[in-house]
């Protein structure tokens, strides 16, 4: 699991455009790193009250600190402008289109801090921006193997190298499931509590097939059967049939797996030849899907023999 910093410059270079946020000043302080994956409004730091000043933010100026601001006088406002960029805040930013006096410009680049200026409201822009930043800062890590969307359940399909796994995704994308991600998977915590996973930008749509080469999904099989990103339900490995010593021919326990320290259900699927691999990968999902509205076919199975033995102790249960 990793995090990676933050930047005014790369969150301006990916979001600036949506947000219309421009540079007004402060250019050269653009490799400062935003701390906090959320912004301040620094109305009670510019009246001199810093206690719980929350600096490693982005600063947004709206209404209330502008007009605050043009109350005071020159050498006040000076004074202000100065204590506020005593701290190393990332950067600042106008919104509806306020612009700065040029006092708070000239402090603003001589701490090197970038000012931005947009015409989005003031919340309108806060809950944006807050948004992308919980998207960036959100904790991510690569998994290896083939993701697929299969009616909502998205599966990542793994195992060691020509066992079968890019045969089976093609299958599946045949039956009209859709490709996420092909042999590496990146994967996002989101909320805290879902893995949203995608593809590398780079090989976004294409996949390998061993012995054909490299082919691209959308051309041929239609946009429908790629899927950009998808929630992580399912992790199945496909492994040789001697190497699988224990099989659990009922399911009453379900493994998990850690990914991004969350836990995802976990299946094995023995392979050998005449088996239809990705037939059981479907089935696989869709025992997923069930379990998810609540229903477990080996617990019902395991409630039923249970009520014939109380109702008949002298009789072995049918055998499944």
């Amino acid at each position: 699991m990793e995090t990676q910093p933050v930047t005014v410059g790369q969150f301006h270079q990916e979001h600036g455009e949506a947000l219309e946020m421009k540079v007004i000043a402060g250019e050269t302080g653009l490799d400062r790193i935003i701390r906090e994956p959320t912004v301040n409004r620094p109305g009670l730091a510019l009246s001199g009250f810093t206690r719980y000043f929350a600096y490693k933010r982005m600063q947004v100026m709206g209404h209330a600190e502008v007009f605050y601001l043009r109350s005071l006088r020159q050498e006040q406002r000076v004074a202000r402008y100065a204590y506020l960029f005593a701290y190393k805040i990332p950067c600042v930013v106008f919104s509806r289109a306020l612009r700065p006096d040029k006092e708070f410009i000239t402090a603003a680049a001589e701490a090197g801090v970038p000012i931005f200026q947009t015409p989005l409201v003031t919340m309108k822009f806060i809950n944006k921006v807050t948004l992308e930043l919980e998207m960036m800062f959100a904790p991510r890590s690569t998994e290896l193997g083939c993701m697929v969307d299969i009616l909502g359940i998205g599966v990542i399909i793994r195992g060691e190298s020509g066992i079968g796994k890019s045969e089976a995704v093609l299958a599946l994308i045949e039956r009209g499931y859709s490709l996420v991600a092909d042999d590496v998977v990146k994967a996002m915590l989101v909320d805290g509590r879902d893995v949203l996973c995608t593809s590398a930008e780079l090989t976004r749509n294409h996949m390998e097939v061993r012995g054909i080469g490299i082919i691209n999904v959308a051309h041929m099989f239609g946009v429908k059967a790629i899927r950009k990103d998808k929630i992580l339900d399912l992790i199945i490995t496909l492994k040789q049939w001697d190497d699988v010593k224990d099989v659990d021919r009922l399911g009453m326990d379900q493994e998990f797996i850690k990914v991004l320290d969350m836990d995802i259900p976990h299946v094995t699927i023995p392979v050998r030849p005449g088996r239809d691999i990705a037939r059981l990968i479907e089935v696989a999902a869709f025992q997923i899907k069930l379990r998810k509205s609540g229903y477990n076919a080996a617990e019902e199975l395991n409630t039923r023999l249970l009520a014939q033995m109380a109702e008949n102790p002298a009789t072995p249960p049918a055998a499944p």
